[in-house]
């Protein structure tokens, strides 16, 4: 057998890839099969995760990137409503790092995949020059009901799922080099460990209340902008009702003033992936029996016209412009 073949082998032992269910051949063929249920959308998606642009490999532990590998893409299910089911890894990886660092990078992964409720049925590995995972998951979801990001509408509601921001500070962190200190593990967690709304999802596609969803992963003005041009709309944002943040006096002295504002962080940080979701206004009080509902946030409303507005606590209102993360940015 051959390095390939017993990594391949490894991989399957560590993440459970046993047939069963949908799954009717997994890993050890040429290809998987697979026996959808009747009367069952499936929804598919793909994610790219690679050192140097996704994660740092001496700030990130080895689990982490394999925890997080699987779950932003998982949430691309969690956006449309989707249950997931199964997931195939494309991974490309140095050979000085197939001993303990992969165990890590697997270890993450099996957690992912359990609390996920996500099973591997195959995929592809070879040698790189860095670490590059390639993860497709596939969910499924009854006909007609997956939320798409094109049924906003002029005068629905605006929501967000969560407190926005504390990726990007856990990344701020970890930019300036505290991404091991154990006494910041809390305020790391979302960044390394993020939580994925999936159970969210299924319960509002499932009652059909959003108009239109997705997920917030490259930070709300950039994923808002992507949700108004789908929909051809606008959007007003109240700032005073963002869910920004928190940051201690301890943890701000850390920081530079660029990193340490709340308002900032939330508007602009990415992977947070809460989910974005419009709907009507007779359907808001359908919410209070959401799973996670206290930590909902109603942010704005959909607007007539393509603008996106910002208005401050003063009332001055300012175009908000997509400035959240885009890999083809020039760094300055």
């Amino acid at each position: 057998m051959n390095r390939e073949d017993l990594l391949v082998e490894r991989t399957a032992r560590a993440i459970l890839s046993r047939a069963g269910g949908t799954l009717q051949l997994g890993i050890g063929d040429d290809a998987a099969i697979l026996r959808p249920r009747r009367g069952m959308d499936w929804v598919l998606t793909c994610d790219a995760f690679l050192e140097g642009i996704h994660f740092l490999a001496n700030a990130h532990p080895a689990d982490s990137v394999g925890y997080k590998s699987l779950a932003r893409a998982t949430s691309d299910l969690a956006a449309m409503g989707a249950i997931p089911r199964l997931f195939l890894l494309t991974l490309a990886i140095p050979p000085s790092r197939t001993g303990a660092w992969l165990d890590g990078f697997l270890r993450g992964m099996a957690r992912a995949a359990r609390e996920l409720g996500l099973r591997l049925a195959g995929g592809d590995t070879t040698r790189g020059p860095k670490v590059f995972a390639s993860v497709t998951v596939l969910g499924e979801i009854a006909p007609g009901k997956a939320i798409r990001r094109t049924g906003a509408r002029r005068g629905d509601l605006l929501y967000a799922s969560g407190a926005l921001g504390r990726a990007q500070l856990g990344l701020e962190l970890v930019r300036r080099g505290m991404g091991r200190d154990r006494r910041l593990r809390e305020l790391l967690q979302p960044l390394f460990y993020p939580k994925i709304q999936t159970e969210l999802g299924t319960w509002l596609a499932g009652r059909g209340i959003p108009s239109a969803m997705m997920d917030i992963s490259d930070g709300l003005s950039t994923d808002l902008a992507r949700l108004c041009l789908a929909s051809q709309v606008g959007a007003q944002i109240d700032a005073r009702r963002l869910p920004c943040v928190k940051i201690s006096e301890r943890i701000a002295r850390l920081l530079p003033p660029s990193a340490r504002d709340p308002r900032r962080l939330a508007l602009h940080g990415g992977d947070d992936y809460a989910l974005l979701f419009t709907l009507p206004r007779k359907k808001e009080k359908l919410l209070r029996s959401a799973p996670g509902f206290l930590n909902f946030a109603r942010i704005g409303e959909i607007t007539r016209g393509r603008r996106i507005v910002l208005v401050h606590e003063s009332g001055r209102a300012e175009i908000l412009r997509p400035l959240g993360w885009d890999p083809f940015r020039q760094s300055s």
